[in-house]
């Protein structure tokens, strides 16, 4: 009887371990979601610890867990969805490449203003976000989609499924943030679209460097 026990648990504990990817991903979004409230942090801690918090949360404990997670999700063992495909596999690496490019153009635009934000910075309405407001947000959404393709598989899809819904979120509290830090950027949502940019076959309109 106890081996019976034992045999019927092992589906389940096999289900649960592949599962564990689900912890460092989800508190990774969280934490990045917290990075967000810079002008809170900085107004109750001031400017030195509010920045040095929004790094820690963003940058030593956001980015690594749910690239942690995303990585667990990769290695977790399940048979994919889809078959080889040459085609696919090359959609999906056209995909993280041009995601990574539009990732590097957009934090040379913000330099540090990425990684450690402040009540201080000047709106960023050129380069890539003359035409987006979220650029890295887009390029990452191209890289969860292309590793969906890559490694078809449930944790990934699953995985990259929570990534897209974050994705949403954290632009948002990142607005309701930037809203408060920068007056500007109220004038600056109305004007330009959050992640895909539009398309249009007239004259653009002149955007000043600030």
């Amino acid at each position: 009887m106890q081996d019976i026990r034992l045999r019927e648990g092992r589906p389940l504990m096999s289900n649960v371990s592949r599962l564990t990817f689900l912890l460092p991903l989800l508190l990774g979004f969280s934490f990045n979601g917290l990075s967000a409230f810079t002008a809170f942090f900085c107004e109750r801690l001031g400017n030195i610890y509010g920045r040095a918090l929004t790094f820690v949360l963003r940058n030593i404990l956001g980015i690594p867990l749910w690239a942690l997670g995303y990585a667990l999700a990769a290695r977790t063992s399940m048979p994919p969805f889809l078959g080889p495909s040459i085609a696919r596999d090359v959609a999906a690496w056209i995909l993280i490449a041009c995601g990574s490019a539009i990732i590097l153009l957009a934090l040379g635009a913000l330099r540090g203003k990425a990684a450690a934000p402040s009540p201080g910075d000047a709106l960023v309405d050129y380069g890539l976000y003359a035409h987006v407001r979220h650029p890295i947000h887009s390029a990452m959404i191209l890289e969860f989609v292309g590793l969906a393709l890559l490694m078809p598989t449930p944790p990934v899809l699953l995985a990259s499924i929570a990534g897209l819904g974050w994705l949403v979120v954290q632009s948002k509290l990142e607005e309701m943030d930037l809203c408060r830090r920068i007056p500007a950027y109220r004038d600056y949502m109305q004007r330009v679209p959050r992640f895909v940019p539009r398309v249009s076959f007239g004259p653009r309109p002149s955007v000043g460097r600030r």
